[in-house]
């Protein structure tokens, strides 16, 4: 009796697999999103999917032209199936606030108006003029409510330079470098409350022959900055840096500083920010006679500029006065251009010119560079 019952119930368990796996495999397939239509102003039409939308400019993919940035200006229609989040342009959006004043729903563009249509009530219009941003519903909510660990969302570069010559003369120059940053919230949308930089930079260079000295450029420097927002544009920081530089007879500077920051101008393609700090400098050179400690106050600025098709211009400055010995200054101005090859590969163009008022005897004060390499972007 037992070994029936054993059977039947074996006999129940098979039956009842198969049936779910035969109900499973006739279920209808989930049904397939409607396409997003975009139309130019001359009547052409793409069909495919908003992906998103910047200031002036929107980014479109299309199942035929693949990836497109069109300005709004040419857009004459832009309907969606999708839900979208439009956030204006002067709206002040922090991680866990109140988005209850951001329209959420369907998009239809016409007359360069957008009408946001929820799954419930009334549409919501908003000139193209005032809109700043248009995210992916989900991408919005997620962004709202996520919490990042300090390992996450850090982009910057690692670029790279080799040049070998082997003639009467044997020369070799290594130039690398890698540029880190975390921006806490790494959304452009919503408002700035934190920022980390590290960077790290090295020249090395060595010329032989035989029967002469060898002639040896070595140059190092490593910095880190951790910045705190008090508003979109208002921030104070803390910094070091450490640098190493054999053509000017410094064997290592440490400085360790704290100051305010103030973002000037800010657009989508472009910002230049302005800082002050009161810093601590021991120089510490080859010969240890010429040694300082000394009590400063940095100034400098950054400018950060991106132009079509990826190119990215920074550019940096930053003047340092000692107050303890006013012969005992120095400053720094840097310029890269990075152009992109492919994907996350470019090339990198760059010069760094370093000046130091106080160098050990024989030495000059001025040591220029000029650098181009390959540059790998992290993120």
């Amino acid at each position: 009796m037992i070994e029936k019952l054993h059977k039947f119930m074996l006999g129940a368990a098979l039956a009842s697999v198969c049936g779910s796996a035969l109900l499973h495999a006739q279920a209808p397939a989930a049904p397939k999103p409607q396409p997003d239509i975009l139309i130019f102003t001359d009547g052409e039409k793409l069909i495919g999917q908003l992906k998103s939308a910047k200031g002036d400019s929107v980014v479109f993919k299309s199942d035929m032209a693949g990836e497109l940035t069109v300005a709004w200006s040419k857009i004459q229609e832009l309907r969606t199936s999708r839900p979208f989040a439009v956030i204006g342009k002067h709206a002040q959006l922090v991680k866990h606030g109140d988005v209850s004043q951001v329209p959420e729903g369907n998009l239809a563009m016409t007359d360069q108006k957008i009408a946001v249509q929820p799954a419930a009530g009334q549409p919501h219009t908003v000139p193209v003029a005032d809109a700043g941003f248009v995210v992916a519903q989900p991408d919005f909510e997620k962004a709202m409510t996520r919490t990042d660990g300090f390992f996450e969302d850090w982009a910057g570069t690692v670029t790279a330079g080799v040049s070998l010559i082997e003639s009467t003369q044997d020369s070799e120059t290594f130039t690398g470098g890698i540029s880190l940053v975390r921006a806490e919230p790494p959304d452009a949308w919503l408002n700035p409350s934190s920022r980390t930089l590290l960077n790290f930079s090295a020249a090395y260079g060595k010329i032989t022959q035989p029967g002469e000295p060898e002639i040896k450029t070595d140059i190092y420097h490593a910095g880190a900055e951790e910045d705190k927002y008090f508003s979109p544009r208002l921030f104070a920081f803390v910094q070091a840096a450490l640098d190493h530089n054999y053509s000017l007879g410094l064997d290592l500077q440490q400085m360790y500083g704290a100051g305010i920051g103030w973002t000037t101008y800010k657009t989508p393609a472009a910002e230049l920010d302005l800082k002050v700090a009161a810093s601590y400098i021991h120089q510490g050179f080859y010969t240890s006679s010429d040694n300082e400690s000394l009590i400063g106050t940095t100034f400098g600025e950054i400018y950060t500029r991106k132009f079509q098709h990826g190119i990215l211009l920074n550019e940096q400055i930053s003047f340092t006065p000692a107050w303890n010995d006013t012969n005992a200054y120095f400053g720094t101005g840097s310029v890269s251009l990075t152009l992109p090859v492919h994907k996350r590969l470019s090339m990198s163009l760059a010069a760094l010119d370093t000046f130091l008022n106080d160098p050990p005897a024989g030495f000059k004060k001025n040591s220029f560079q000029f650098t181009a390499g390959l540059a790998y972007a992290l993120k």
